[in-house]
């Protein structure tokens, strides 16, 4: 890896790295359950993406325990954490015109969910109005 690419991973990729030496320092059966925790962490996070929950936190969690073993996990969460910073990058450039759409766009948003609750006359218990 090149000496710039090196300097520009993020924190938790490079502390990953340093604790990857004293994590294969560990027995088998150690690092067997550390793998088969890792595995249970990233499955839950990935049912957290339709089911409520964190999703966006548990996920990462799951890919870092599992960097510790694996190459590809990894190479996703570096390629995760990069998207993340992109995106808060962009988030914080964004024009107040385009902050302005995005409020109304979710204020919309949740009139016609509003709306359909009502002209569809759906049940919904935390809306005592209806």
């Amino acid at each position: 890896m090149s000496e710039r690419r090196e300097r520009d991973l993020p924190n938790l990729i490079k502390r990953l790295r340093e604790r990857r030496s004293r994590h294969l320092e560990h027995g088998i059966i150690y690092r067997g359950a550390f793998v088969a925790a890792g595995f249970t962490v990233l499955a839950a996070g990935l049912a957290m993406v339709v089911l409520p929950g964190p999703a966006l936190i548990v996920i990462p969690i799951g890919l870092a325990m599992l960097a510790l073993e694996f190459a590809w996990a990894e190479n996703l969460l570096e390629n995760a954490l990069e998207r993340a910073a992109e995106a808060k990058q962009k988030a914080g450039e964004a024009t107040p015109r385009q902050r302005l759409l995005t409020a109304i766009a979710a204020v919309l948003a949740i009139a016609a969910a509003i709306a359909a609750v009502i002209v569809f006359e759906i049940d919904v218990p935390l809306l005592p109005f209806i």
